[in-house]
């Protein structure tokens, strides 16, 4: 299984149709009511914003008036901020008349929507739901229930084949600070640039899953204790040196992270091995953070 955030992965991409007739917008962060909101691109230039005017109206602060403007040109849709505050991007990248292909990633302010380009429309939005009910939308890692699923079956092959399993959890240092000094907007981004940096480190057989806020686990299949440490330490290391920046400021991000494991000598709950972790990490942030306790 692949570990790389979702959104990272090679994905078969197809080439728009000259049409696009069905393409639409889906809604996939942040999580309630305006989840899985189906946006049509029918018209040939269509504005996105909060304003009644619109039309596709987000009621949310941190999106503009009149914020992008989609337009359906011969080879398909290209999207273009409208001087919004708070900016568009396709994929991360800054959009001016940014063609769109199926599968991209359109984040509006605090939102980010999926851009899928027709064809069998409904197969792939329905592909879709099935994705957010397993992926954690703003960083594309997967979610706490997979984590929960997976550390469940790997607990019992590890009792089965009697080989080793390892966790580590991950946290953020100083986070909140983060998010008060530069916005949540630059915090949102931390999370998705640290879930890169997090997937480039592991191996494609293990699991990196987003457990909740500014907290990640790493899942390590026949992975002993010392193995498991050491990856976290070459983890802590590099997102260290990592260079964070937004809007042009520069910022240092660390992480704590606790390891723990089984020989698979013993029954554990997913809840066990994970609260084994947790202690680790907590002692992790106690001893001045910035720092591994396996």
């Amino acid at each position: 299984m692949s570990t790389l955030p979702v959104t990272q992965q090679v994905e078969s991409r197809r080439p728009l149709s000259q049409t696009c007739k069905d393409a639409c917008l889906v809604h996939i962060y942040p999580i309630g009511s305006v989840m899985s909101i189906r946006h049509v691109l029918g018209k040939g230039h269509l504005v996105l914003g909060r304003s009644d005017d619109c039309d596709i109206t987000i009621n949310d602060q941190s999106i503009s008036r009149q914020h992008t403007r989609f337009d359906l040109e011969v080879d398909g849709y290209l999207a273009t901020d409208l001087q919004s505050t708070n900016g568009t991007f396709v994929n991360d990248k800054p959009a001016n008349r940014t063609p769109l292909v199926d599968g991209d990633y359109v984040r509006v302010g605090n939102c980010l929507l999926r851009f899928l380009a027709g064809g069998n429309v409904e197969a792939d939005y329905h592909e879709e739901l099935f994705k957010l009910a397993i992926v954690d939308a703003l960083t594309g890692m997967y979610n706490k229930r997979y984590l929960m699923d997976y550390v469940e079956r790997e607990l019992a092959r590890s009792v089965r084949y009697v080989r080793s399993l390892a966790l580590i959890l991950i946290d953020i240092d100083h986070f909140k600070a983060i998010n008060d000094r530069l916005g949540h907007l630059a915090g949102d981004l931390t999370l998705r640039r640290l879930a890169g940096c997090l997937g480039s480190e592991i191996r494609r057989d293990d699991l990196l899953a987003r457990y909740g806020g500014e907290e990640f686990a790493v899942v390590l299949s026949e992975t002993d204790h010392r193995r498991a440490a050491e990856l976290a330490e070459r983890i802590r290391r590099a997102v260290e040196r990592h260079v964070f920046a937004f809007e042009g400021r520069h910022y240092e991000v660390t992480i704590s992270l606790g390891v723990a494991s089984t020989l698979g000598d013993e029954a554990l709950s997913p809840q066990e091995l994970i609260r084994r972790a947790d202690q680790r990490l907590y002692q992790a942030k106690h001893e001045g953070r910035n720092r591994v306790v396996s």
